[in-house]
């Protein structure tokens, strides 16, 4: 899988570009703050319909513009796909092979990504709504089921978290509504536990001999998924009922409070490094050993699932690396993993990844090959 082109339309700080781009490694070089993660950021959100960096989608819209548009042309599978992205103040328009999706879920999965930048080192250091992030984008390029399961989740969460904060106020609540509310939470809860879970596990394969490799043979990686609650039975059914046991048993607690307590949106994911918690007591080597394991794992887990390997993004991160890191970094990805990389200078990267890179020089929003 590859990216042919990417045109640009008002977009950040683009008022038009168009580029064509080579299947293996392209360098944006240019200073800091010229646009360089910026066409990082369009390449990700044309493939999952989200920004690493903001939430906002007027934030995508140049100040001058009505709406911003991302184009793409994916070779995957033998074949050529049109991507197009619209982003309005009201939201987004997606289209594959120009026709219209009526949901981002089908959307999302016709390109796929990793991104590697400065941020994900708080992947491991940073707090758990980082790593639940990082989680969901990455399941929901697989399995686009799951990013329904996970609107779905959030619209009935939303909904009880209402109803609990009512229930606060009034000092009384309505027990049918609670138990309407809170079976509809459950069932939707456990598929998503269940499909991080698995997920987590599989990453785990993936990512414990690069880890081990990266160490120099001397770390040994383990990742933990940590619901708040944790699913106890043999299947759905029983996962169920024993949830349901559980936010029985704190349904005051929850009232007093306001707020639903347990559910997938306060699960975390822990690293061990030889048993200890990386994020508590790693070393910053560690840490960045970590996420980058991860990282690369998620490159080999795509391909098995699709495959096809995916796009990976390195946004300045060759800079945060030591030689050893940058080393195999480069060389795990050379001649399979088309890579789109931003720095300021290559130089003192002596790599044949780079040397045969096509690069690009970002000036103040326009791109030029050279």
């Amino acid at each position: 899988m590859h990216l042919e082109n990417l045109v640009l339309r008002q977009f950040r700080n683009y008022k038009e570009q168009e580029l064509t781009f080579d299947n293996k490694v392209n360098v944006f070089l240019g200073e800091n703050a010229q646009g360089k993660t910026n066409l990082l950021e369009a390449i990700l959100l044309l493939a999952v319909a989200k920004s690493h960096r903001t939430t906002n989608d007027k934030d995508f819209i140049s100040w001058d513009a009505e709406s911003a548009k991302i184009e793409g042309r994916v070779e995957k599978h033998g074949q050529s796909v049109p991507l197009e992205l619209t982003l309005t103040q009201k939201g987004k328009k997606a289209k594959v092979n120009h026709l219209e999706q009526k949901k981002l879920s089908q959307y999302v999965g016709n390109l796929n990504v990793v991104m590697f930048a400065p941020e994900d080192l708080s992947l491991v250091k940073g707090a758990p709504g980082v790593r639940r992030r990082f989680i969901n984008m990455e399941i929901g390029q697989i399995q686009p089921v799951y990013l329904h399961d996970l609107s779905q989740y959030q619209r009935i969460l939303q909904q009880r978290n209402h109803f609990l904060k009512q229930a606060q106020i009034k000092r009384k609540h309505d027990p049918t509504m609670w138990q309407i509310l809170t079976e509809q939470f459950i069932e939707v809860a456990v598929k998503l536990t269940k499909r991080r879970a698995d997920f987590i596990e599989r990453l785990e394969q993936f990512a414990v001999p690069i880890h081990f490799e990266i160490s120099r043979e001397l770390e040994h990686l383990k990742l933990e998924y940590k619901p708040s609650v944790e699913l106890e039975g043999s299947d759905a059914a029983e996962w169920q009922a024993n949830l349901y046991k559980k936010m029985e048993s704190i349904a005051q607690r929850e009232i007093d409070r306001g707020v639903t307590l347990i559910g997938p949106h306060r699960d975390d994911l822990f690293f061990y490094v030889n048993d200890q918690n990386v994020q508590v007591f790693g070393s910053q080597g560690q840490q960045r050993t970590t996420a980058l394991s991860v990282k690369l794992a998620e490159i080999d887990l795509i391909f098995e699932e699709t495959g096809e390997y995916p796009v990976l993004l390195l946004d300045d991160v060759l800079s945060e690396l030591d030689d050893f890191r940058q080393s195999h970094l480069l060389a795990a990805i050379q001649g399979k993993v088309q890579t789109f990389v931003t720095t300021t200078s290559i130089d003192g990267i002596d790599h044949a990844t780079l040397n045969d890179a096509t690069t690009f020089w970002v000036e103040k929003g326009t791109v030029t090959k050279k």
